[in-house]
């Protein structure tokens, strides 16, 4: 069998919306991970034996079932009690729900990983602990979680070609309705292949990047 890539030239502009589509509910869903991360991170660090046993059931939970399971139960089960919300949408939920436990266990260990004297300074200055929680922990945490978080991204990438199995046409949809245009399924999912790996190489990339310089001006900070 010859390799011919020119059959998917006049799909291009077709693949490259579902590659922006995967772009744009990976970063949604980013961001979802983290906020929800970083209060279960905050729930599983605090004094509160309710919010800690609560939080540690949405990380067991979350993290043990399947997420295609997850993803259907969202977009077929709920419309079963009323709740209709569309594919993108429950795509970008599904998403930052399953990151966030991912994302908790990363953000509540840069907690953890922050020096007392720091917590024990912002006591006494007087702040609230939801102000030294919002201004100084959490920053903090963030920074210094910054390639695990890439970590999450990257799975967060790579997971999200569950999605077109509800009808989402980001990059894999959208390769599968290639392939039954142009019944090249080779050609296509080679293509594929080399788009998810330079997609993800750029991620981490990016990440690392990012990670020395926060840590340069960090040690510039403390120089």
């Amino acid at each position: 069998m010859r390799l011919d890539l020119s059959i998917l030239v006049p799909h291009l502009g077709f693949l490259a919306q579902g590659a922006f589509l995967t772009a744009q509910a990976c970063a949604l869903a980013l961001l979802g991970s983290i906020v929800m991360g970083a209060f279960v991170a905050i729930a599983r660090t605090s004094s509160s034996a309710p919010l800690q046993r609560a939080s540690c059931v949405y990380v067991d939970v979350f993290r043990n079932v399947p997420f295609i399971v997850q993803l259907f139960f969202f977009y077929y089960g709920l419309p079963e009690i009323g709740i209709y919300i569309d594919a993108f949408t429950t795509g970008v939920i599904a998403l930052s729900i399953a990151g966030g436990a991912y994302a908790s266990d990363v953000i509540r260990a840069g907690i953890l990983a922050i020096d007392q004297g720091i917590i024990e300074a912002a006591e006494v200055s007087g702040l609230s602990r939801r102000v030294m929680f919002t201004r100084i922990v959490l920053p903090i945490a963030l920074r210094t979680s910054v390639r695990p978080l890439g970590s999450v991204l990257i799975n967060m990438i790579l997971t999200s070609s569950i999605l077109s199995t509800i009808t989402l046409n980001e990059l894999t949809g959208s390769a599968q309705i290639v392939v039954s245009q142009t019944y090249r399924p080779f050609e296509v999912y080679v293509v594929l292949l080399v788009v998810y790996a330079i997609l993800t190489y750029l991620v981490s990339l990016a990440i690392a990047l990012l990670h020395r310089r926060l840590n340069r001006d960090m040690m510039q900070a403390v120089g």
